[in-house]
């Protein structure tokens, strides 16, 4: 509003578009992460400066992707290296646990050199799922890396949703 003809009138506050939804990351997975971002840039840094990536030992969390397809819900995990007899998928109501443990040696003799390299590590995410499922229908897949579970909506979750039409 103004207050005074001819002056421009008061300028409105960018309005959020998206609020982050609570509940999906746990609260020590949000401090986990805090605190990698925290390291990745020297202390004092303007927000500028760009990030560096520290070595990494062990494992760090894999990249997963949570989404609706049809009637399923996908739950896709980037697990490079993995083999799938060392990965775990527990799921429980509406939440899903991913684990696993990745353990490599590698050794390298020749006449004047050796070498001998070990690395391992394990990691546990746990996500909430969007919607409800049917836990005993779900199914699991594990082909270049990349871990793919399905798991069917329930009747109620599928109910839930509803089209609308537009006038």
């Amino acid at each position: 509003m103004s207050d005074k003809k001819g002056s421009e009138p008061a300028k409105k506050e960018p309005m959020e578009i998206m609020k982050p939804q609570k509940g999906l990351v746990s609260p020590i997975e949000e401090m986990e992460r805090w605190f990698e971002e925290a390291f990745r840039r020297p202390f004092f840094a303007p927000s500028w400066m760009p990030k560096f990536k520290l070595p990494e030992f062990g494992m760090s969390y894999p990249t997963v992707d949570i989404f609706e397809d049809g009637n399923d819900v996908v739950v896709k995990a980037e697990l490079p290296g993995m083999k799938k007899e060392n990965i775990d998928v527990n799921i429980s109501d509406d939440v899903i646990t991913i684990s696993g443990e990745k353990k490599s040696e590698e050794k390298v003799e020749k006449k004047e050199y050796y070498r001998l390299e070990r690395s391992y590590g394990s990691f546990t995410r746990t996500l909430r799922l969007p919607a409800e499922t049917q836990t005993d229908k779900a199914k699991a897949s594990f082909k270049d890396g990349i871990l793919e579970v399905r798991m069917p909506k329930t009747e109620a979750a599928l109910q839930k949703t509803k089209k609308i039409s537009i006038e």
